[in-house]
């Protein structure tokens, strides 16, 4: 076979391709570069930007997160953190000692306030109340880690039973039990945006306190988080990634030639959709688990290995969406950081499915109060699972309406002014990514992440390596974060070091480096 595409004229040192231009991608792109064995290598990158599912942009006067918000965990042990402040984008107090050794267990901080579809407040006092006893639950999960059997096999179960004990023992009045539960509900919410699942009931107990939280206190970006990928991206050679350039189907296993380089053969041929042919040694696949489910039948030729396609049907990949708000003025007070939303006569005890178009609003968990841009004033909101990809199918004329509509409920002033505008993310239509992040699911486990990252073919000895994979949702520990992302991509760039340049130095310590606390995952919201 003959190939239209060129990675590389030079002959000598192996040919190698990035599929995929996010943070994994690049991570792997920038530790072979500064490789002198690896003169040919390039990065295809589906869209026209860099980045994934980090994805900063200029809106209302300032810079918002349609993808990934936070840093978690900006401690030492983060290659996230670290690479940020190497390359000078973090600010004193990110980079402060305190800052870095605050313990959150990965738990989202109390709401400033908190509304109830009443129109009435609901008491800090009782959200707190509610907060550390839903948290003491999500913590007691690790117990399951290493036991042998689970009471039940998902942590809303495991959460809903125990919720369901602790309310037989409340001695307040009805109405006020109810507003406890419609609290638990808001936070179950809340929990399927940290997962990035449309159930707890989806996500798996045993494994669930496996993932790791790294400690430091959440930070962000002043001018974006895409400037991280843009300052790894003008470390490589100029042209080393291709945009626009969508792969179709990686052909491995296989004798392909280049006329570019007669009589040598290639393991792998990567074709793009153009017709592009790319014949390499390795190719390093990056592309988001939600791409592979949809993609799984025809994205490989031969097919990936029974057991490795099976572990990608059965990982977890959910969708966890931002919707943002610009008002004149703000309705909040000026230390406001976070609103919480809760729906009178909900309970996660109940299993109440109104028809989406009816409430999907309702899976709402609040909003993030963004550092105000000049004189903007933004809301985030987060919104996860089949009610956040309903509201990708509506117009931002719906969305606006009704969130309108939600927030005079909310706060009881049927005047408050509609916001100015809206923005928000669609990351479960994006066709190159179909969702938001990992969790292991009910029927997977850490094994099937580690599974997933194993390279082909299984055999594979030295030089015999074909496909690599990495990703969030190969890494075990780090799932649905972007410093696993970024972990993945090292590892499998160190894993072709270790073969073709045994003697190279590459830096140790931040793979080493051992975190202190496990529990279910830290919010990492695209």
């Amino acid at each position: 076979m003959e190939a239209t595409g060129s990675v590389g004229k030079a002959p000598g040192g192996p040919r190698v391709l990035v599929v995929g231009g996010g943070i994994a991608g690049l991570g792997a792109a920038q530790r072979l570069c500064g490789q002198s064995a690896f003169p040919h290598l390039r990065v295809l990158e589906a869209t026209a930007r860099a980045g994934g599912r980090i994805r900063s942009e200029r809106s209302f006067g300032g810079v918002v997160e349609v993808g990934a918000h936070w840093i978690h965990g900006p401690s030492r042990g983060n290659p996230v953190f670290q690479l940020a402040a190497e390359y000078g984008l973090l600010g004193e107090k990110e980079l402060s000692e305190e800052n870095q050794l605050v313990e959150t267990g990965g738990h989202v901080g109390l709401p400033s306030v908190s509304y109830a579809s009443s129109g009435a407040r609901v008491s800090l006092q009782l959200v707190a109340e509610m907060a550390t006893l839903f948290y003491g639950l999500i913590d007691q999960t690790r117990e399951f880690l290493h036991a042998a059997e689970t009471p039940v096999p998902s942590v809303g179960e495991y959460l809903k039973k125990e919720i369901g004990q602790h309310v037989t023992s409340w001695t307040e009045d009805e109405e006020t039990r109810k507003l406890k539960l419609a609290v638990l509900n808001s936070l179950f919410n809340l929990e399927c945006c940290v997962s990035g699942t449309h159930s707890m009931d989806l996500v798996a107990l045993a494994p669930f306190g496996e993932y790791t939280v790294l400690p430091g206190l959440d930070c962000t970006f002043s001018k974006g988080y895409q400037g991280l990928t843009n300052c790894m991206m003008a470390s490589l050679p100029e042209d080393t990634v291709v945009f626009e350039k969508p792969v179709k189907t990686i052909h491995w296993n296989g004798s392909f030639q280049e006329a570019a380089f007669p009589g040598e053969t290639f393991p792998v041929s990567v074709e793009c959709e153009d017709g592009d042919q790319f014949p390499v040694h390795h190719v390093i696949v990056t592309v988001p688990l939600g791409f592979l489910k949809e993609h799984l039948d025809t994205f490989f030729d031969p097919p990936l290995p029974a057991e490795k396609a099976e572990a990608i049907r059965k990982i977890g990949f959910g969708t966890n969406n931002k919707i943002f708000l610009e008002f004149e003025e703000p309705f909040w007070e000026p230390d406001c950081q976070l609103i919480q939303l809760v729906w009178d006569d909900t309970s996660p005890l109940e299993d109440a499915a109104p028809a989406l178009q009816d409430a999907w609003f309702r899976k709402l968990i609040g909003f993030v109060v963004l550092p105000a841009f000049a004189s903007v004033h933004v809301l985030c909101g987060f919104i996860a699972g089949l009610e956040s990809e309903f509201m990708e199918t509506l117009s931002d004329e719906e969305v606006l309406l009704c969130l309108t509509q939600v927030l005079r409920r909310m706060t009881g002033n049927p005047q408050l002014p509609a916001p100015k505008s809206v923005l928000r993310s669609r990351w479960h239509s994006a066709p190159y990514t179909r969702g938001s992040y990992s969790y292991v699911a009910v029927g997977s486990t850490g094994g099937d992440l580690d599974l997933l990252a194993q390279p082909l073919p299984a055999d594979g000895a030295g030089a015999q390596l074909q496909i690599l994979f990495a990703g969030e949702a190969t890494h075990r520990t780090f799932y649905s974060t972007t410093h696993g992302a970024l972990l993945s991509g090292w590892r499998e760039a160190d894993r072709l070091l270790s073969l073709w340049a045994p003697q190279a130095q590459v830096p140790q310590g931040l793979l080493s480096a051992i975190p202190t606390t496990t529990r279910g995952p830290a919010l990492w919201v695209p």
